[in-house]
């Protein structure tokens, strides 16, 4: 019989404060004056007058100085107080069911709550008897070891079979038979029944318990096995004919079953994963139910797992004689050497770990033999045709349309031939070479199925539908955060908590239950395979949301051709820009080519990075669209905003030789740091704090991204973050009227008949840019001009600006790489690395639109202030042409620079405020009462060079020199593909930027696509 452990008893003792456990039986208690944590009061044991009651509280014990003399823990009290045995107050101690009542003698013993139906039938009577002796197991330790020595270790085992222990707790919460009519009844009803004696005592006391089932789930028998030596008596059932079947699931499954002689030896097949077993009920034990149940689901193949003495060989022979009349074949298991039974077999020969048994209950299996009478049934015809032809070798059973064998999948068991049962059976010739086919473990539980909708995921269970929102935030491995509803019919219950904590998972458990009627155990049960399912919808959706994009697209023969065809055009330039017109990009050639080149320069160890800076609605969006669109989509990454972390968890290779664009430069404002690091070293380090999930212990973890990447930003602030904004090649989109009026005839032209027929040879070029885009190869750059090249020097900015210089130059190079000589050479590793060279042809162009970026690097105002000042003096030489006065003559207000320029006011007191401070502006008279702000220059435009900018760089000419060819400027490898067709004038011309678009771009002027 199972007891209270000592730690148990001693935490009751401690965790309930005397003091107020006597307070809540209504004794009132007053503290002793320097008693040190004494209270005294009257006695409720005895008739007392004088306060003869002690309570220590430092101690936790009580004492009465008066005529009982009674004292103790509060144990103690509780038995005093409630008239109850020791084992009945621990019991009302534990479940918080002392006090509220008055005390004293004669006090009728407490009862705690009923855990059966004072009503009803005898199923449901039962049925409570196993849910009650089921929750007591698990507060049982002395259970629990037994079970555990006996190898059922498995939680699922516990649960499925409804094991449970008696520990002669029923009777202490059912009511008292004494003038109590419902008490009367159940007793009544629990004697008939066989689970209560004539003497009130628990018939199964100090037993595990089994239920048995008959076909509709009902208890037809329980089974009882005592766990300790104090009775001679082992095995107990109820005091009616024996019924149900172990495992009833396990004859649907398969057509195989393991059939043992006791359910501990059944359950020891099936925690060590062998789930096609039952059993009998002890030698004596097969039962009409049971020969029933193996006809109705037609079970082929028997094996006998009975224990090793004559009682069980003999049941076993006598038993495979009739299972054989019935059809099914019999095979019988031999124990080693100095094991009994399948337990004992199992502890001897597995130490108690689960491989180890699941190996030995496997091979076991493996060498069953024979037992039906004569010669096997499947054999039997080609004994007899064993004169005419040699006999063929025996073949394993056909698969079954049921679950098929696992024991044959056991790693590290050999087959082993079949032993002889006796002399007899060795003398006979061997009808058998091979061993039956092991018996299966039944199939898996079918995976439940999950519907993805829009208003969440959707899984039906049974009656019980789950919805689950939120999943596709969850891109952590430790968090599952999700909003959680299960319905059924009317009723729902619904809660956001992490499916990972315990303490929440198991509020949403109970509360769930209760809102539907459902035992907790069925929600649980739901919950578990919930969360399995949404795991495997996790990794797919963290899989494709962080997937590195490397898959090759295959190209056609002729997507393929066409691309080359553009890359192989001497006009290849020109080309671009023709497309982008055609696209519907409006004007920008030189920013259309150097976002192309900067998408391009991907590609390269160090990427170029764009900003493009403009006010609202001028068209950054869309020329950052426009360049994109000619990229392949498999190499973009494009976000709206991101924080300042989200860029360190991208995972390892996710933005390698990408371009990672973001719509506004203000969405990365808190990702600015992460930006910087990444443009400048090419990767990005960090070491976060995370919990192992394993241990759930925190621990440091590093996260790694590994770039280079090309970025690209546009925003509307002129106050970007310096760092940021002097890693980039910063444009700025055209603001003047023409082109706001070539758009405009654009955007008219789009909505006619011509306009619309253009949209699929506007699809067509953007795939025909993209296919060429994945025919570049990530070739090394060779400028063999470098050290000729000249850069100007003065402001220290120019030391990142000249690198980008340089940058474009091998873009342009890597963008005609078709058209250039490749070569190889050997590095310093010793590796051969293929390189194109890059020509006088290639520096040309990277100049004339370096020119261009590199003018607002070095300006002296924001890009966007500059607008207003070229604006502002535009409208000033108008008024000057108009009054014929000069400049500096001219006086002006906010008023007129807003008819001048393309600014609204609130931008406008913001850059004339900066004009002013540069000393671009001066104010000639204040904003008093009735007087407007007036301006005036305070520098000569056409005298003053201060606004000029030169880039320093060199005269390309200069370079055309004999003296300065490619072969003169030095080798750096052997020449191993010319690819290039000859140098000539008319080449020359075509791959640098056409003179008209240089001169539309540089006047603020552009022409309709």
């Amino acid at each position: 019989m199972a007891r209270f452990d000592d730690d148990f008893i001693d935490r009751m003792k401690n965790e309930n404060d005397i003091v107020a456990l006597i307070e809540s039986y209504g004794t009132r208690l007053k503290e002793r004056p320097g008693g040190k944590g004494e209270f005294i009061g009257l006695c409720p044991v005895h008739d007392d007058k004088n306060p003869s009651l002690v309570a220590n509280r430092k101690k936790n014990v009580w004492n009465c100085l008066g005529a009982c003399g009674c004292g103790g823990d509060p144990i103690q009290w509780v038995m005093h107080a409630e008239n109850v045995s020791f084992r009945h107050a621990v019991e009302l101690l534990r479940d918080g069911s002392t006090g509220g009542r008055p005390n004293g003698r004669g006090a009728k013993p407490r009862k705690l709550d009923a855990p059966l139906p004072l009503s009803g039938d005898d199923h449901e009577t039962l049925a409570g008897v196993v849910d009650y002796y089921h929750s007591r197991l698990k507060q049982s330790p002395d259970a629990l070891a037994y079970l555990q020595k006996r190898f059922i270790t498995d939680h699922e085992a516990v649960e499925r079979f409804k094991i449970g222990f008696v520990d002669r707790t029923l009777g202490l919460r059912l009511p008292p038979k004494q003038n109590n009519k419902a008490g009367n009844e159940i007793r009544t009803r629990l004697k008939e029944l066989g689970v209560t004696r004539e003497t009130g005592h628990e018939h199964f006391r100090g037993c595990i318990t089994f239920p048995l089932l008959d076909d509709t789930g009902r208890i037809k028998q329980i089974y009882g096995r005592r766990i300790d030596n104090k009775s001679k008596a082992k095995h107990f059932y109820l005091s009616q004919p024996m019924g149900g079947v172990l495992n009833l699931e396990a004859f649907t499954a398969s057509d195989e079953l393991i059939l043992c002689e006791s359910v501990i030896d059944a359950l020891t097949f099936w925690c060590a994963g062998f789930r096609n077993v039952t059993t009998i009920y002890g030698t004596n034990g097969l039962t009409d139910e049971l020969l029933q149940a193996l006809q109705v689901h037609d079970i082929k193949r028997l094996l006998i797992a009975y224990d090793a003495d004559k009682a069980g060989d003999d049941a076993a022979a006598k038993h495979a004689e009739k299972f054989c009349s019935l059809g099914i074949e019999c095979f019988r298991t031999r124990v080693s050497d100095g094991a009994k039974d399948i337990n004992g077999c199992a502890f001897l020969n597995g130490g108690g770990h689960a491989e180890p048994i699941r190996d030995t209950l496997g091979l076991l299996i493996r060498n069953a033999a024979w037992i039906g009478p004569g010669v096997k049934p499947s054999q039997a015809s080609s004994a007899g045709a064993a004169k005419e032809k040699k006999p063929e070798q025996p073949t394993s059973k056909p698969a079954s349309s049921k679950a098929s064998s696992l024991a044959a999948e056991i790693p590290g068991v050999e087959v082993a031939k079949p032993a002889a049962a006796d002399d007899q059976r060795a003398a006979e010739p061997p009808v058998e070479k091979q061993p039956p086919v092991a018996s299966p473990q039944p199939p898996a539980p079918k995976e439940i199925e999950a519907e993805v909708k829009e208003n969440g995921i959707v899984i039906e269970i049974g009656n019980r539908t789950y919805r689950v929102r939120g999943l596709e935030k969850n891109l952590a491995f430790d968090v599952l955060k999700l909003n959680v509803m299960v319905r059924r019919d009317e009723a729902f219950y619904v809660d956001t908590f992490d499916l990972y904590a315990a303490k929440a998972r198991a509020v949403f458990i109970r509360e769930a239950a209760k809102e539907l009627g459902f035992d907790p155990e069925v929600i649980k049960r739901d919950l578990g395979k919930v969360l399995l399912k949404l795991e495997s919808l996790q990794d797919k959706h963290i899989e494709d949301t962080l997937a590195v994009k490397d898959e090759t697209i295959e190209l056609t023969d002729k997507d393929k051709a066409t691309a080359l065809d553009m890359l192989r055009q001497p006009n290849l330039v020109e080309t671009i820009l023709t497309d982008f017109d055609a696209c519907g990009v409006v004007g920008e050639e030189i920013n259309k080519l150097v976002g192309y080149l900067a998408a391009t320069s991907r590609k390269l160890p160090q990427p170029l990075a764009v900003l493009i800076q403009s006010s609202s609605a001028a068209g950054k969006s869309s020329l950052m669209e426009a360049v994109l669109a000619f990229m392949p989509p498999e190499d973009t990454i494009k976000y709206s905003a991101m924080t300042g972390q989200s860029l360190f968890y991208m995972g390892g290779t996710n933005l390698k030789h990408r371009i990672l664009a973001i719509a506004e430069e203000e969405g990365v404002e808190q990702a600015a740091y992460a930006l910087k690091l990444l443009q400048s070293e090419g990767e990005l380090n960090i070491a976060s704090t995370g919990k192992d999930p394993g241990t759930g212990r925190m621990e440091t973890q590093e996260y790694h991204v590994e770039g280079p990447v090309m970025i690209f930003l546009t925003t509307t602030s002129d106050d970007t973050d310096p760092e940021l904004k002097n890693r980039c090649v910063t444009l700025g989109v055209c603001e003047h009227a023409c082109h706001t009026e070539a758009i405009h005839r654009q955007q008219r032209t789009r909505r006619t008949l011509d306009g619309r027929s253009l949209q699929h040879e506007r699809k067509a070029i953007r795939a025909r840019h993209q296919n060429a885009q994945r025919l570049l190869r990530p070739l090394e750059v060779v400028n063999n001009f470098a050290e000729q090249l000249t850069f100007r020097s003065d402001k220290t900015k120019s030391r990142r600006a000249h690198d980008h210089y340089l940058t474009l130059i091998e873009a342009v190079t890597l963008l005609h790489q078709y058209q250039r000589v490749e070569g190889t050479m050997v590095n310093a590793a010793g590796e051969s690395v293929r390189f194109v060279e890059t020509t006088l042809d290639d520096i040309e162009l990277a100049n004339r639109l370096a020119d261009r970026f590199l003018e607002r690097s070095f300006a002296e105002l924001p890009e966007r202030t500059q607008v207003l000042l070229e604006q502002l003096l535009a409208g000033l030489r108008t008024r000057c042409k108009e009054q014929e006065t000069e400049l500096w003559e001219q006086r002006f207000t906010r008023r007129d620079v807003r008819r001048w320029s393309t600014f609204g006011d609130t931008q406008l007191k913001e850059h004339l405020s900066r004009l002013v401070d540069y000393e671009y502006l001066k104010i000639e008279a204040g904003g008093g009462k009735g007087r407007s702000l007036e301006y005036s220059l305070s520098y000569d435009p056409d005298s003053d060079q201060t606004t000029s900018i030169t880039s320093g760089l060199i005269d390309v000419n200069r370079l055309r020199s004999p003296d300065n060819s490619p072969e003169k400027a030095g080798e750096v490898g052997e020449k191993t593909e010319e690819v290039a067709p000859p140098e000539n004038d008319s080449a020359r011309q075509n791959t640098s930027l056409p003179p008209s678009s240089r001169e539309n771009d540089e006047n603020g002027q552009a022409e309709a696509a």
